[in-house]
Protein backbone atom coordinates (compact mmCIF):
# COMPACT_ATOMS: atom_id res chain seq x y z
CA UNK A 1 0.00 0.00 0.00
CA UNK A 2 1.47 3.43 -1.56
CA UNK A 3 1.34 5.97 2.14
CA UNK A 4 1.44 9.46 1.05
CA UNK A 5 4.77 11.28 1.58
CA UNK A 6 4.33 13.48 4.46
CA UNK A 7 3.17 17.07 3.74
CA UNK A 8 5.72 19.88 3.82
CA UNK A 9 5.04 23.85 3.97
CA UNK A 10 7.84 26.16 3.42
CA UNK A 11 7.13 29.23 4.64
CA UNK A 12 9.84 32.02 3.04
CA UNK A 13 9.41 35.29 5.65
CA UNK A 14 9.59 38.66 3.54
CA UNK A 15 10.18 41.94 4.68
CA UNK A 16 10.62 44.64 2.10
CA UNK A 17 13.00 41.83 -0.28
CA UNK A 18 11.24 41.82 -3.40
CA UNK A 19 14.37 41.91 -5.85
CA UNK A 20 15.44 38.54 -3.96
CA UNK A 21 11.92 36.69 -3.98
CA UNK A 22 12.48 37.57 -8.12
CA UNK A 23 15.72 35.94 -8.16
CA UNK A 24 15.37 32.81 -5.35
CA UNK A 25 11.51 32.30 -5.85
CA UNK A 26 12.81 30.27 -9.17
CA UNK A 27 14.62 27.80 -7.54
CA UNK A 28 12.07 27.24 -4.81
CA UNK A 29 9.19 26.53 -7.21
CA UNK A 30 11.21 23.62 -8.82
CA UNK A 31 11.49 21.99 -5.94
CA UNK A 32 11.48 18.26 -6.52
CA UNK A 33 8.64 17.22 -3.84
CA UNK A 34 5.09 16.19 -4.30
CA UNK A 35 3.29 16.86 -0.90
CA UNK A 36 4.40 20.68 -0.99
CA UNK A 37 3.20 24.37 -0.54
CA UNK A 38 5.09 27.24 -1.05
CA UNK A 39 4.00 30.15 1.03
CA UNK A 40 5.47 34.02 1.20
CA UNK A 41 4.30 35.42 4.89
CA UNK A 42 4.89 39.57 4.41
CA UNK A 43 5.68 40.92 7.57
CA UNK A 44 4.17 44.68 6.30
CA UNK A 45 6.49 44.95 3.05
CA UNK A 46 5.82 48.17 1.25
CA UNK A 47 7.71 47.08 -1.98
CA UNK A 48 6.42 45.22 -4.66
CA UNK A 49 6.55 42.13 -2.99
CA UNK A 50 3.24 40.87 -3.44
CA UNK A 51 3.38 41.47 -7.42
CA UNK A 52 6.55 39.15 -7.58
CA UNK A 53 4.71 36.63 -5.72
CA UNK A 54 1.78 36.61 -8.18
CA UNK A 55 3.76 35.83 -10.44
CA UNK A 56 3.97 32.01 -9.15
CA UNK A 57 0.68 30.18 -9.50
CA UNK A 58 1.77 27.82 -6.91
CA UNK A 59 3.26 30.07 -4.35
CA UNK A 60 0.51 31.88 -1.69
CA UNK A 61 0.79 35.09 -0.54
CA UNK A 62 0.32 35.54 3.30
CA UNK A 63 0.05 39.24 4.75
CA UNK A 64 0.62 39.66 7.82
CA UNK A 65 0.42 43.18 8.10
CA UNK A 66 3.20 44.58 10.56
CA UNK A 67 6.22 43.80 10.99
CA UNK A 68 6.63 41.37 13.68
CA UNK A 69 10.48 40.48 13.16
CA UNK A 70 11.48 37.00 12.19
CA UNK A 71 10.08 35.32 15.63
CA UNK A 72 6.94 37.17 15.61
CA UNK A 73 6.45 36.83 12.08
CA UNK A 74 6.93 33.40 11.54
CA UNK A 75 4.61 33.04 14.67
CA UNK A 76 1.59 34.67 13.10
CA UNK A 77 2.09 33.09 9.69
CA UNK A 78 2.30 29.59 11.09
CA UNK A 79 -0.32 29.47 13.27
CA UNK A 80 -2.76 29.06 10.06
CA UNK A 81 -0.61 26.76 7.92
CA UNK A 82 -1.68 23.18 8.56
CA UNK A 83 1.52 20.73 7.81
CA UNK A 84 3.68 18.07 9.23
CA UNK A 85 6.54 19.73 8.70
CA UNK A 86 7.75 23.42 8.41
CA UNK A 87 10.68 24.48 6.25
CA UNK A 88 11.40 28.34 7.64
CA UNK A 89 13.34 29.81 4.61
CA UNK A 90 14.98 33.12 4.47
CA UNK A 91 14.47 34.71 0.70
CA UNK A 92 17.92 35.01 -0.17
CA UNK A 93 18.41 31.24 -0.52
CA UNK A 94 19.25 28.83 -3.49
CA UNK A 95 18.20 25.78 -3.24
CA UNK A 96 18.96 22.13 -5.18
CA UNK A 97 15.65 20.57 -6.18
CA UNK A 98 16.03 17.40 -4.27
CA UNK A 99 16.89 19.53 -1.17
CA UNK A 100 13.28 18.83 0.79
CA UNK A 101 13.43 15.03 -0.48
CA UNK A 102 16.89 14.69 1.10
CA UNK A 103 15.65 16.12 4.58
CA UNK A 104 11.79 14.47 4.73
CA UNK A 105 14.28 11.17 4.59
CA UNK A 106 16.83 12.17 6.97
CA UNK A 107 13.98 13.26 9.91
CA UNK A 108 12.08 10.34 9.76
CA UNK A 109 15.54 7.84 10.02
CA UNK A 110 17.59 9.71 12.62
CA UNK A 111 16.56 8.64 16.15
CA UNK A 112 13.94 11.24 18.56
CA UNK A 113 15.43 14.09 15.81
CA UNK A 114 12.92 16.98 15.89
CA UNK A 115 14.72 19.65 13.86
CA UNK A 116 17.57 19.69 11.82
CA UNK A 117 19.12 21.95 9.17
CA UNK A 118 20.27 21.63 5.28
CA UNK A 119 24.32 21.96 4.60
CA UNK A 120 24.27 26.00 3.79
CA UNK A 121 26.47 27.20 1.42
CA UNK A 122 27.84 30.82 0.58
CA UNK A 123 26.28 31.60 -3.27
CA UNK A 124 29.13 34.01 -3.26
CA UNK A 125 31.60 31.35 -3.22
CA UNK A 126 30.25 28.03 -3.56
CA UNK A 127 33.43 25.84 -2.75
CA UNK A 128 32.58 27.61 0.83
CA UNK A 129 30.28 27.56 3.91
CA UNK A 130 28.26 30.27 5.04
CA UNK A 131 28.49 32.10 7.96
CA UNK A 132 24.78 31.40 8.79
CA UNK A 133 24.99 28.26 9.99
CA UNK A 134 27.35 26.06 7.74
CA UNK A 135 27.14 22.54 8.78
CA UNK A 136 25.37 22.33 11.97
CA UNK A 137 25.74 24.65 14.74
CA UNK A 138 27.09 24.59 18.57
CA UNK A 139 27.85 26.87 21.38
CA UNK A 140 30.80 27.27 23.87
CA UNK A 141 30.48 28.14 27.71
CA UNK A 142 30.01 32.10 27.58
CA UNK A 143 27.47 31.18 25.04
CA UNK A 144 29.10 32.27 21.35
CA UNK A 145 27.77 30.41 18.79
CA UNK A 146 29.85 28.74 16.10
CA UNK A 147 29.39 25.80 13.35
CA UNK A 148 30.89 22.96 11.93
CA UNK A 149 32.66 24.81 8.94
CA UNK A 150 32.52 28.36 10.53
CA UNK A 151 34.19 29.73 13.71
CA UNK A 152 33.70 33.50 13.99
CA UNK A 153 34.22 35.30 10.23
CA UNK A 154 36.16 32.71 9.16
CA UNK A 155 34.59 30.15 6.95
CA UNK A 156 35.88 27.08 5.40
CA UNK A 157 35.62 25.74 1.93
CA UNK A 158 33.84 22.08 1.77
CA UNK A 159 35.73 19.15 0.89
CA UNK A 160 33.08 17.03 2.29
CA UNK A 161 34.59 17.24 5.46
CA UNK A 162 30.95 17.42 7.35
CA UNK A 163 28.87 15.26 5.11
CA UNK A 164 27.96 13.28 7.63
CA UNK A 165 24.50 13.12 9.37
CA UNK A 166 25.18 14.55 12.79
CA UNK A 167 23.42 15.59 16.07
CA UNK A 168 24.26 19.41 16.64
CA UNK A 169 23.42 22.26 19.53
CA UNK A 170 21.08 24.59 16.84
CA UNK A 171 20.08 24.93 13.58
CA UNK A 172 20.39 28.06 11.41
CA UNK A 173 17.25 29.69 10.93
CA UNK A 174 18.45 30.75 7.65
CA UNK A 175 17.02 27.42 6.60
CA UNK A 176 15.19 25.57 9.60
CA UNK A 177 12.96 22.02 9.16
CA UNK A 178 11.24 21.30 11.58
CA UNK A 179 8.43 18.95 12.84
CA UNK A 180 5.35 21.34 13.35
CA UNK A 181 3.78 19.45 16.23
CA UNK A 182 6.83 19.98 18.38
CA UNK A 183 7.71 23.53 17.25
CA UNK A 184 4.29 24.15 18.94
CA UNK A 185 4.87 21.70 21.88
CA UNK A 186 8.13 23.28 22.42
CA UNK A 187 6.45 27.23 22.55
CA UNK A 188 7.40 28.04 19.12
CA UNK A 189 9.75 31.50 18.62
CA UNK A 190 9.66 34.01 21.64
CA UNK A 191 8.36 37.26 20.10
CA UNK A 192 10.63 39.44 23.15
CA UNK A 193 13.95 37.79 20.82
CA UNK A 194 12.34 39.75 17.80
CA UNK A 195 15.46 38.57 15.25
CA UNK A 196 18.87 37.00 15.89
CA UNK A 197 19.41 33.94 18.10
CA UNK A 198 15.77 33.30 17.98
CA UNK A 199 16.42 29.82 16.34
CA UNK A 200 19.21 29.10 19.51
CA UNK A 201 16.61 30.03 21.87
CA UNK A 202 14.00 27.46 20.13
CA UNK A 203 16.70 25.15 20.04
CA UNK A 204 17.64 24.91 23.73
CA UNK A 205 13.58 24.24 24.33
CA UNK A 206 14.35 21.50 22.07
CA UNK A 207 16.84 19.46 23.74
CA UNK A 208 15.46 20.42 27.25
CA UNK A 209 12.30 18.61 25.65
CA UNK A 210 14.50 15.73 25.16
CA UNK A 211 14.64 15.65 21.55
CA UNK A 212 17.10 15.97 19.31
CA UNK A 213 18.63 18.46 16.46
CA UNK A 214 20.69 17.08 13.28
CA UNK A 215 22.55 18.78 10.20
CA UNK A 216 21.67 16.67 7.13
CA UNK A 217 24.24 18.06 4.54
CA UNK A 218 23.26 15.69 1.88
CA UNK A 219 20.33 18.35 1.38
CA UNK A 220 22.63 21.52 0.12
CA UNK A 221 21.59 25.14 -0.05
CA UNK A 222 23.50 28.68 -1.06
CA UNK A 223 22.96 31.04 1.33
CA UNK A 224 23.36 35.44 0.27
CA UNK A 225 23.45 36.42 3.35
CA UNK A 226 22.38 40.00 4.25
CA UNK A 227 19.03 39.71 2.82
CA UNK A 228 16.71 41.71 5.48
CA UNK A 229 19.47 43.41 7.89
CA UNK A 230 23.52 44.15 6.04
CA UNK A 231 26.17 42.76 7.87
CA UNK A 232 27.19 45.91 9.16
CA UNK A 233 23.68 46.97 10.83
CA UNK A 234 23.77 48.35 14.28
CA UNK A 235 20.42 46.99 14.44
CA UNK A 236 21.69 43.29 14.04
CA UNK A 237 24.40 44.12 16.46
CA UNK A 238 22.33 44.98 18.83
CA UNK A 239 20.10 42.14 18.89
CA UNK A 240 22.94 39.69 18.25
CA UNK A 241 24.94 41.01 21.23
CA UNK A 242 21.75 41.79 23.68
CA UNK A 243 20.28 37.92 22.64
CA UNK A 244 23.04 36.02 23.22
CA UNK A 245 23.51 37.52 26.97
CA UNK A 246 19.64 36.67 27.29
CA UNK A 247 19.81 32.77 26.66
CA UNK A 248 22.39 32.58 29.20
CA UNK A 249 20.23 34.73 31.60
CA UNK A 250 17.70 32.13 30.98
CA UNK A 251 19.38 28.43 30.80
CA UNK A 252 22.28 28.90 32.41
CA UNK A 253 21.76 27.54 36.25
CA UNK A 254 22.95 28.45 39.83
CA UNK A 255 25.64 30.71 41.02
CA UNK A 256 28.05 30.06 37.78
CA UNK A 257 25.20 31.76 35.46
CA UNK A 258 26.13 35.57 36.92
CA UNK A 259 29.99 34.55 36.92
CA UNK A 260 30.31 33.61 33.47
CA UNK A 261 27.38 36.27 32.50
CA UNK A 262 30.20 38.75 34.10
CA UNK A 263 33.15 36.92 32.08
CA UNK A 264 30.76 37.37 29.00
CA UNK A 265 30.29 41.13 29.34
CA UNK A 266 33.98 41.26 29.72
CA UNK A 267 34.69 39.41 26.67
CA UNK A 268 32.68 41.52 24.28
CA UNK A 269 35.27 44.57 25.23
CA UNK A 270 37.34 43.59 22.42
CA UNK A 271 34.68 42.94 19.89
CA UNK A 272 33.59 46.92 20.58
CA UNK A 273 37.49 47.64 19.99
CA UNK A 274 37.54 45.81 17.11
CA UNK A 275 34.29 48.01 15.73
CA UNK A 276 35.82 51.11 17.14
CA UNK A 277 39.05 50.47 15.00
CA UNK A 278 37.25 50.02 11.95
CA UNK A 279 35.23 53.14 12.83
CA UNK A 280 32.07 51.59 13.01
CA UNK A 281 30.80 53.52 16.18
CA UNK A 282 27.17 52.98 15.81
CA UNK A 283 28.35 48.96 16.44
CA UNK A 284 30.47 50.28 19.60
CA UNK A 285 27.21 52.02 20.19
CA UNK A 286 25.02 49.15 20.18
CA UNK A 287 26.99 46.58 22.00
CA UNK A 288 26.95 49.16 24.73
CA UNK A 289 22.87 49.62 24.51
CA UNK A 290 22.82 45.83 24.44
CA UNK A 291 24.37 45.35 27.78
CA UNK A 292 22.40 48.35 29.37
CA UNK A 293 18.81 46.87 28.00
CA UNK A 294 20.26 43.29 29.09
CA UNK A 295 21.43 44.39 32.32
CA UNK A 296 18.06 46.49 33.05
CA UNK A 297 15.72 43.82 32.50
CA UNK A 298 17.23 41.50 33.45
CA UNK A 299 14.22 39.65 35.84
CA UNK A 300 12.06 40.07 32.18
CA UNK A 301 14.53 38.10 30.42
CA UNK A 302 15.36 35.39 32.66
CA UNK A 303 11.83 34.16 32.35
CA UNK A 304 11.20 31.22 30.12
CA UNK A 305 8.65 30.96 27.77
CA UNK A 306 5.14 31.24 28.80
CA UNK A 307 3.71 27.52 29.56
CA UNK A 308 7.02 25.44 28.14
CA UNK A 309 8.10 23.11 31.22
CA UNK A 310 11.27 21.22 30.43
CA UNK A 311 11.89 17.31 31.28
CA UNK A 312 14.58 16.76 34.13
CA UNK A 313 18.34 15.39 33.67
CA UNK A 314 18.48 16.12 30.14
CA UNK A 315 21.51 16.72 29.03
CA UNK A 316 22.14 19.35 26.15
CA UNK A 317 24.19 17.90 23.42
CA UNK A 318 26.50 20.14 21.65
CA UNK A 319 27.51 22.74 24.41
CA UNK A 320 31.36 22.88 25.11
CA UNK A 321 33.09 23.47 28.10
CA UNK A 322 35.75 25.98 27.07
CA UNK A 323 35.75 29.19 25.39
CA UNK A 324 35.90 29.65 21.47
CA UNK A 325 36.62 33.21 22.28
CA UNK A 326 40.41 31.80 23.83
CA UNK A 327 40.30 28.86 21.67
CA UNK A 328 39.85 30.93 18.12
CA UNK A 329 42.11 34.09 18.95
CA UNK A 330 44.62 32.74 21.99
CA UNK A 331 45.51 29.00 20.00
CA UNK A 332 44.69 29.77 16.50
CA UNK A 333 42.05 26.77 15.99
CA UNK A 334 40.13 27.88 13.36
CA UNK A 335 38.29 24.75 12.26
CA UNK A 336 35.97 22.20 13.97
CA UNK A 337 38.55 19.55 13.45
CA UNK A 338 40.88 21.43 15.53
CA UNK A 339 38.58 22.28 18.12
CA UNK A 340 37.87 18.64 18.62
CA UNK A 341 41.80 17.71 18.66
CA UNK A 342 42.63 19.90 21.22
CA UNK A 343 39.57 20.53 23.41
CA UNK A 344 41.10 19.25 26.36
CA UNK A 345 43.88 21.75 26.26
CA UNK A 346 41.72 24.45 25.12
CA UNK A 347 39.70 23.97 28.41
CA UNK A 348 42.59 23.53 30.43
CA UNK A 349 43.45 27.11 29.16
CA UNK A 350 40.46 28.56 29.84
CA UNK A 351 39.98 27.54 33.40
CA UNK A 352 43.42 28.57 34.13
CA UNK A 353 42.69 32.20 32.98
CA UNK A 354 39.18 32.31 34.46
CA UNK A 355 40.93 31.18 38.20
CA UNK A 356 43.63 33.87 37.56
CA UNK A 357 40.75 36.25 36.85
CA UNK A 358 38.60 35.33 39.67
CA UNK A 359 41.64 35.88 41.75
CA UNK A 360 42.32 39.35 40.39
CA UNK A 361 38.89 39.77 41.64
CA UNK A 362 38.97 38.88 44.85
CA UNK A 363 42.09 40.80 45.38
CA UNK A 364 40.54 43.91 44.26
CA UNK A 365 37.38 43.46 46.04
CA UNK A 366 38.33 42.12 49.65
CA UNK A 367 42.30 43.50 49.78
Amino acid sequence: MHTQEPKVAIVILNYNTASLLNQFLPFVVNTEYKNLEIIVADNGSTDNSAAVVKNYKTVQWMPLGNNYGYAGGYNKALKSIMSDYYMLLNSDVEVEPDWIKNLVDAIKNLPNCAALQPKIKSLKNKEAFEYAGAAGGFIDILGYPFCRGRIFNHCENDHGQYDNNLQVFWASGAALFIDAKIFWQVGAFDNLLFAHMEEIDLCYRIQLSDYKIYCAPKAVVYHLGGGTLAEQNEKKTYLNFRNSLVLMARYEKGFTKYIKIFLRLILDAPAAILYLSKGRIKDVLAIVRAHWHFLFYFNKWQKQVENFKPKENVNLFGKFNFSIVIAYYLKGHKTFFSLQKNKKLILAIFSLLTIKFLNSLYFIIYV
